[in-house]
């Protein structure tokens, strides 16, 4: 037995992975990767079988960001060409649940710009989920940024499942990344949505100049955060931020992080999210032995595959697309989590 297998059994047993053993998975040499990913996978299908959860993000809200994250191009220090517009209508919201129904896909995203949502961003969005919520029945997910007294509460009543805040990167990392808002506002973030009762999701981007140290603080800083979700995302470099030429990732890598992450959080959901068609490349499919989850579709300022194309690599792999039935039952499993954790 190798010792990637030995290490997932291990994990399997309730055993936490030892630092030393967390960056022994991103030096992984090349040419052990596919044992690698054998051995992430028996941890993936022991809670998750071939089983995969789909996400589509409506970006409501698009720029116009007083915040200075050198990832974004949607924040005021970039210079990158986008489009740029306030909180869209609630037919818009609509029409992209309405898409999401279409295709089956159980998280719908609703995402806004900003440091955090006025009341009447949130007034919109409340309004807009009550009617989602009666005529698709489709999970929720906000991300909003930064919440005031009483909006999250707020979010809850509507009907919103899942709040997604990321905390992008490790703390140490964290001042290289942005200034204008500290690490612990985000986990702080994090931790009022989850008081209200609704899922927390928190992930990462990696590929922003961090060390392996930094990558492995990610993934145990968000075990300890008890994300019940988890989106990596691969910085896709956008010319006109300060992380334009920053081009630090390659595929094989890539596979060791989700590898990284899925040892680390075993029981979580584990997301591949942006970037993964620039970075993953032609090893996307194999991604999902760690991952059990995938955006579906564009992301918020970037394009993603087109939605059959993704529909193909999951049939082409032998997995199957989570039902609407398991995606309410998973449902009343976070809900259920969350009251016994209160």
């Amino acid at each position: 037995m190798n010792q990637w297998m030995e290490l997932a059994y291990r994990v399997l047993d309730g055993e936490e992975v030892t630092n030393q053993e967390a960056l022994s998975i991103l030096k992984c040499p090349d040419d052990d990767v596919l044992l690698l990913m054998h051995a992430t996978f028996q941890i993936r299908k022991f809670y998750y079988g071939k089983k995969v959860k789909l996400n589509m993000i409506m970006n409501a809200k698009s720029g116009l960001c007083p915040e200075n994250c050198g990832y974004c191009s949607q924040s005021a220090i970039s210079k990158a060409a986008i489009d740029s517009y306030r909180f869209v209508t609630k037919d818009t919201i609509l029409a992209g649940a309405k898409r999401a129904h279409e295709l089956n896909i159980g998280t719908y995203c609703i995402v806004a710009s900003g440091r955090g949502p006025s009341n009447r961003e949130v007034d919109q969005v409340v309004d807009a989920v009550t009617e989602i919520k009666h005529r698709y029945g489709l999970k929720i997910c906000a991300c909003l940024g930064l919440l005031k007294p009483g909006q999250a509460e707020r979010l809850k009543e509507a009907g919103v499942n899942r709040y997604n805040h990321n905390i992008n990167t490790s703390k140490n990392n964290h001042p290289n990344i942005t200034t204008s808002h500290t690490y612990a506002d985000r986990v702080n973030t994090v931790e009022v949505a989850k008081k209200t009762g609704m899922s927390p999701c928190s992930g990462v981007i990696v590929g922003m100049k961090e060390t392996m140290q930094d990558v492995v603080d990610m993934a145990n800083s968000l075990r300890i955060l008890d994300a019940d979700s988890i989106p990596v995302n691969f910085l896709h470099a956008i010319d006109g931020t300060p992380l334009e030429n920053v081009k630090e990732l390659n595929p094989l890598y890539c596979l060791k992080i989700l590898a990284l992450f899925r040892f680390i959080n075993p029981t979580k959901e584990i997301r591949i999210s942006g970037g993964r068609e620039v970075n993953l490349r032609s090893l996307q499919p194999l991604g999902l032995y760690a991952a059990n989850s995938i955006f579906v579709g564009d992301y918020l300022t970037t394009s993603g595959q087109k939605e059959t194309e993704d529909h193909k690599m999951l049939l082409d792999l032998g997995f199957e697309v989570e039902s609407v039935e398991e995606m309410k039952a998973s449902l009343v499993h976070d809900e259920n989590k969350l009251k016994y954790n209160s």
